[in-house]
């Protein structure tokens, strides 16, 4: 993949332990100290947040990144993206796959004090299926039933059989939210109630959120910050003055300013993550209800282009959601549609547009540099194409109202959770609302091995060439997750999906 971490797949990825710190840490007793014996207390992390605090109605994959900070999956995953022990202590599948029961850590509790037992997450995911405004219910559609056994017992009972459930409820779809506080779903947008890592103290939409450090975590010997800052990532312009006057201790980065902070004297490390870039398509609107538009679109697109000059050189082109090396990722679909100007002219004109054609692409911000190449690009191929700012807050996945849109695609536990929300009828990235008929059988053979099984990877892959096959998402470019932090920081992890600040700490 791109420079610096090679994602070799959900059982191969090695994490990177950022660079640069002043001093080692050691560790006595599972709590790490600085060479002088002397820890911060405060960790300011420049990042998004989140657009609700509920991760029932957060429609918005990124989303999870700031969730996590307060509320604790059913599993976690590793920073190789593998299930492991969140909330349930272990799992155990049914001989049959139908039912998987999840036995959970005893003396749980929610941030508010009320118990975490087998009867709060059973409540917990039951409302991520039945809410009304729920965007993770189409995950959790191979959920029948739910029993709470026991006090720490709780047991999905499945339509079909199911071996992606670990991984699934390792993020939004599986964080527990605490049932009294969903009485009051609007308070619960700015006001989360869960058993996360920290509680949120004080909260200023789009400025910043003040969090502490939650005793009750069940693994909090591993927090070893009592008070956690999110605010947004920093603009471009003052990026470095931020990380130089103490105002973030880690910043995301964007390709664009990455060779300024490292001349700045910052550590910026690089991590190769599963999101994708990609334009969103609803092929039920002219002219992109025509497949050969579509393809044309593709066609006419340089990604190595959009790699070197847009994004820095960082990331690798794509044709499907999944980067190489991941186990979703089809081989057979690299180089799909080879950027060809004059064929994609062809296929305009095989589509009735044999005088090229008006189209109009949506931009998630004014100055994003590989919108403008893309526009530059499919104009050379006679479609003719002029862009829009979405209007912040307006358009949304639930509100979509463009056809044709620059996106990101920030992936998801499971594979096959990823090709549900891309593909599937009610997925929130599938503008169309359509869906491949093939696909549904192929998704059921995918969850029908268990993630060890050999047979595994052939069968996701064949689910993956079906869906972007059949559907019209343009997929250009991995993403490469930039950080930048203060030498004051250590322990810091880069992960492939979910950040995580287990073991993190800073210098006094």
């Amino acid at each position: 993949m791109g420079k610096a971490v090679k994602a070799a797949g959900i059982a191969g990825v090695v994490a990177l332990v950022l660079a640069g710190c002043a001093s080692r840490a050691s560790v006595s007793d599972g709590v790490a100290v600085s060479a002088a014996g002397q820890r911060g207390d405060t960790l300011t992390w420049g990042w998004s947040l989140p657009s609700t605090w509920d991760p029932v109605t957060s429609a918005v994959g990124n989303d999870v990144h700031a969730l996590t900070l307060v509320y604790e999956g059913v599993t976690e995953v590793n920073a190789k993206g593998e299930a492991q022990p969140g909330l349930a202590q272990s799992w155990t599948y049914a001989k049959d796959g139908r039912s998987v029961t999840f036995h959970l850590r005893p003396g749980l509790t929610f941030s508010d004090g009320t118990k975490l037992d087998a009867a709060a997450v059973k409540a917990s995911l039951e409302r991520g299926k039945t809410a009304k405004d729920s965007t993770i219910a189409p995950q959790l559609a191979t959920v029948e039933s739910i029993t709470a056994d026991s006090a720490t017992d709780v047991t999905l009972h499945l339509a079909q059989v199911d071996y992606q459930i670990p991984l699934l409820l390792s993020g939004k779809t599986g964080q527990i939210v605490s049932p009294a506080a969903t009485k009051d779903a609007t308070k619960l947008a700015t006001q989360p109630v869960g058993a996360g890592p920290f509680i949120l103290k004080s909260y200023v939409p789009g400025s910043q959120a003040t969090l502490v450090k939650n005793p009750g975590f069940w693994n909090a010997d591993k927090i070893l910050v009592t008070n956690f800052v999110l605010k947004p990532t920093p603009d471009p312009s003052v990026a470095v003055a931020g990380l130089q006057s103490g105002q973030y201790d880690i910043a995301d980065l964007t390709a664009s300013q990455v060779n300024g902070v490292k001349a700045a004297g910052f550590p910026v490390e690089t991590t190769d993550v599963l999101p994708v870039r990609v334009l969103d398509v609803n092929n039920t609107v002219k002219p992109f209800d025509n497949p050969k538009v579509v393809q044309a679109i593709s066609t006419a697109i340089d990604r190595q282009a959009l790699v070197r000059t847009a994004n820095f050189g960082y990331g690798q082109p794509v044709w499907q959601p999944f980067p190489k090396g991941y186990v979703a990722h089809n081989p057979e679909l690299d180089n799909l549609y080879p950027h060809d100007v004059a064929k994609a002219k062809r296929l305009l004109a095989e589509a009735g547009y044999p005088d090229g054609v008006d189209v109009q692409l949506a931009l998630g911000k004014a100055d994003d540099p590989v919108g403008e190449l893309i526009q530059q690009q499919l104009n050379a191929a006679g479609i003719r194409t002029t862009l829009t700012v979405q209007t912040p807050g307006v358009n949304n996945y639930i509100t979509r109202r463009y056809p044709f849109v620059l996106d990101q695609f920030n992936a998801r536990q499971s594979p096959v959770q990823a090709l549900q929300v891309l593909f599937g009828p009610q997925g929130l990235m599938n503008l169309g609302k359509t869906s491949p008929a093939a696909l549904p059988a192929a998704v059921a053979r995918t969850s029908g091995y268990p993630l060890t099984d050999p047979a595994y990877p052939a069968a996701i892959q064949d689910a993956t060439k079906i869906a972007v096959t059949n559907m019209p998402n343009v997929f250009l470019f991995t993403v490469t997750r930039f950080a930048a932090h203060s030498p004051k920081v250590h322990g810091l992890q880069n992960w492939m999906d979910i950040q995580r600040f287990e073991g993190v700490w800073v210098d006094k």
